[in-house]
């Protein structure tokens, strides 16, 4: 595949680019180096070559969830500039 002026057309006109002739002319020369990269990796034998989920072979170490009373009702609502009885009293947002 090779990139001419139509198709660079089509992809700025997509990715809302704007850009003069003499950009333009770089713009092919950049995206046809590309396409010339990626097909040159299509030649690459990947047979037996198991698909990547991820660059790295750490694993996250994760903690169980566990429920923790770190505060009180009380002592959440004490510093709420609004409240209503157990509630934080919020701006109406909706009509």
């Amino acid at each position: 595949m090779k990139i001419d002026k139509a198709h660079l057309n089509k992809i700025a006109h997509l990715a809302r680019l704007e850009f003069d002739d003499s950009a333009a002319e770089d713009m092919m020369k950049d995206m046809n180096k590309i396409i010339a990269w990626v097909e040159k990796l299509n030649e690459v034998d990947t047979d037996g070559v198991e698909p990547l989920t991820t660059m790295s072979h750490e694993i996250n170490v994760l903690r169980e969830d566990e429920v923790k009373n770190h505060l009180s009702h009380e002592r959440a609502l004490k510093n709420a500039p609004k409240k209503d009885a157990d509630f934080f009293r919020v701006p109406k947002v909706i009509e």
